[in-house]
């Protein structure tokens, strides 16, 4: 997700997005059918859609998408078929899988499209109506997908730098979670672009397992006490970010993209300064409901371009505004 296009409809311009509101990663796979779906409130037929991710185990932004996902699959009589796996060639085998099994649409993310692209053309060759979202935004429209739904991962980095930047902030680590992501890699390009010439150094550390992320960051932040923001690319790294600066007696602050419910309490209580909010249950939500729609009656959301769920900032302004969905799971 290194370059964006223009994003359709509700797309946002720069300016906007400095006012912020993806991807997050992580390790596994797992495959499961929501079959209590298909009980739905439309009155068409039921259909199957594959929901595809490159989701890892124990990473709650998942979480919220799938709620989403869930929401418009009651509403529209689908019956929503999960499966998820953060290694790319493994989650092209589950597109593939399916596509052989005839689904009536597939929503996929595509963090790597050179792994991923080739069977996404595979199934729009199908004749499966394919939606995209949160990750592969530049490629989504080129793929053959009927729309994307997410954020510009770069002009998302870019507002969190120029926010950084703005606030002081003169020497930034920005941790990865996740090697070989191209969505990750665009946030910290983009933070490079906002901060204005501040110091922006990229720390890679393996997502799936906490211990590692605190021990790298702490270390980062005990050998290098001139590092004053620590931008983590997901929230449980935030949380992890938290343990590790008071570790390293770091008086770093820590910003991050997504949320989840203990991600907004610590904004709450001052330990993370901001997050950038994609509206990840709207992605799911409407990666589902797009597919439905076109199948039911050949409308595309944003006419068939790219649409965008954010980014947003969510800091000690409003915070309190957003609590109450968060607990929810909805934001």
């Amino acid at each position: 997700m290194i370059r964006t296009k223009t994003t359709g409809v509700v797309a946002l311009t720069v300016a906007a997005a400095l006012s912020l509101a993806a991807c997050s990663s992580g390790g596994g796979r797992q495959t499961t059918e929501d079959s209590g779906n298909n009980a739905g409130t439309a009155d068409t037929p039921s259909m199957t859609i594959a929901m595809i991710t490159h989701q890892a185990p124990g990473d709650t932004f998942w979480d919220i998408i799938r709620k989403g996902a869930e929401a418009a699959a009651k509403k529209d009589n689908v019956k929503l078929e999960y499966s998820n796996d953060p290694d790319a060639t493994a989650q092209a085998q589950l597109v593939q899988a399916a596509i052989d099994k005839k689904v009536d649409g597939i929503a996929v993310t595509d963090p790597n499209t050179g792994a991923l692209g080739a069977v996404i053309k595979s199934a729009v060759g199908a004749g499966i109506p394919v939606t995209m979202f949160n990750a592969g935004g530049p490629d989504a429209i080129d793929l053959g997908a009927i729309g994307y739904f997410g954020q510009s991962e770069f002009d998302a980095g870019q507002g969190a730098g120029k926010k950084i930047a703005d606030e002081g902030g003169k020497k930034i680590l920005c941790v990865i979670q996740e090697q070989g992501q191209s969505q990750l890699e665009a946030r910290c390009d983009g933070v490079i672009k906002g901060a204005q010439g501040a110091d922006v150094k990229r720390l890679y550390v393996n997502g799936r397992d906490d211990s590692d992320v605190t021990t790298k960051i702490q270390a980062a932040l005990t050998e290098d006490k001139s590092i004053d923001w620590v931008l983590t690319l997901g929230a449980p790294f935030a949380l992890d970010a938290v343990q590790s600066v008071s570790g390293a007696s770091s008086e770093a602050k820590i910003g991050t993209f997504d949320t989840n419910k203990e991600l907004v309490d610590a904004v709450k209580s001052g330990d993370v300064a901001f997050a950038i909010d994609q509206q990840p249950y709207l992605q799911g939500y409407l990666a589902v409901d797009a597919l439905w729609l076109y199948k039911t009656n050949g409308n595309t959301i944003g006419g068939g371009q790219s649409v965008a769920t954010g980014p947003a900032f969510i800091d000690e302004t409003n915070v309190d505004k957003v609590a109450e969905f968060a607990a929810n799971g909805t934001r």
